[in-house]
């Protein structure tokens, strides 16, 4: 029991790491907050309230949502948050903002597949919703960029006129409220197994994973909010309001029905609509943008694939995790085949 409170408190943390650049990210990029300890204040603050005020929808998906909850004993909730917080580490080690609830429904996923009890319909539901928003969020923020593109040929210093003050006003309390929708949704992906498992009350997992959180933006999230803030695309303070704005109206409407959408993928693919409205298709260019398509497509399955090995590990099935070792393999060996083979093929090129 101690292990699993232990787990589901760093995994909170690596939320709070990851979540902090998909909340103020935008207002620190676009110059509304100079000062990265400043942003991740603010958002620690917006964070808990979030989680306090507005999580309790989210939290009845996860934990009893998608599997039975009796399914949820202290092991699995412990194994489940163990296999979501080792994908989100190796995100957040790469910079990469991740959507915590991705790799929380992939190993409730897992646990569920193990025990074959996953109720698919929702899972698809949820998934259906997953892959919406993002386009959504995109398209939005390309279509207001280019509506801000053509305001400011006719008044090109209205961000820097008598407007400025409102513009940095509006940018960070878009901000406050992205990181209030992170609260609402994200801190629920760390502490639903533990309600699951009836080791908290709702209440009192929800303030005590929004503290979490919080501690883990302010200490583990420089870097995540300088790949969201600054690597991706510069924004100015309009373009800022509508990526903030357009991720917050999104995520809130969802987790007051208790779905859980990603975040991460919603503010940045909020934040690439900004960018193609400013350098057309050149943004998909950059390597970091290709690096986090990749991340979030494979983040789910690693998750779901370590909870339903940590779970056949829990009832010693030798048969499943000797086939999950032998998938696992299969898979770094065709990677390393398709990398010979571009190196070849590059060697090839250049012999030529």
């Amino acid at each position: 029991m101690i292990l699993a409170f232990l787990v589901a408190f760093f995994f909170a943390m690596n939320i709070g790491a990851s979540g902090a650049a998909a909340s103020m990210g935008v207002a620190y990029g676009s110059g509304a907050i100079k000062r990265r300890w400043v942003a991740l204040v603010i958002c620690a603050v917006a964070i808990v309230g979030g989680s306090v005020f507005g999580g309790q929808k989210v939290v009845k998906t996860i934990s009893s949502g998608l599997i039975p909850e009796q399914v949820f004993t202290v092991q699995v909730a412990m194994l489940a948050l163990l296999a979501a917080t080792l994908s989100l580490f190796i995100a957040n080690v790469l910079g990469i903002p991740l959507s915590t609830s991705e790799i929380t429904i992939g190993a409730v996923a897992g646990v569920g597949i193990a025990y074959h009890v996953l109720y698919i319909k929702q899972l698809l539901f949820i998934i259906m919703f997953w892959l919406i928003t993002p386009v959504v969020a995109f398209t939005l923020t390309f279509v207001i960029g280019k509506l801000i593109h053509r305001v400011k040929s006719k008044y090109p210093d209205l961000e820097n006129g008598k407007w400025r003050p409102l513009f940095i006003f509006l940018v960070i309390l878009t901000g406050f409220f992205e990181a209030y929708s992170a609260g609402m949704k994200n801190v629920a992906n760390a502490i639903a197994p533990l309600v699951g498992a009836h080791l908290l009350t709702i209440d009192t997992a929800l303030l005590l994973g929004g503290l979490f959180v919080a501690l883990g933006a302010i200490l583990l999230g420089r870097r995540v909010l300088e790949t969201n803030g600054k690597k991706i695309t510069k924004v100015s303070l309009l373009e800022g309001i509508s990526i903030s704005a357009t991720s917050s109206t999104l995520v809130i409407s969802a987790a007051l029905f208790g779905i859980p959408l990603p975040i991460a993928q919603i503010t940045t693919s909020s934040i690439v609509g900004i960018g193609s409205a400013q350098e057309g298709w050149k943004v998909f260019q950059k390597g970091i943008v290709t690096q986090m398509l990749k991340v979030w497509f494979v983040a789910p399955f690693i998750s779901m694939l370590l909870a339903y090995s940590f779970i056949k590990m829990l009832q010693s099935d030798g048969y499943a995790i000797f086939m999950v070792a032998a998938g696992v393999l299969a898979t770094l060996g065709v990677i390393s085949l398709l990398k010979d083979t571009k190196q070849k093929k590059h060697v090839g090129g250049i012999s030529q």
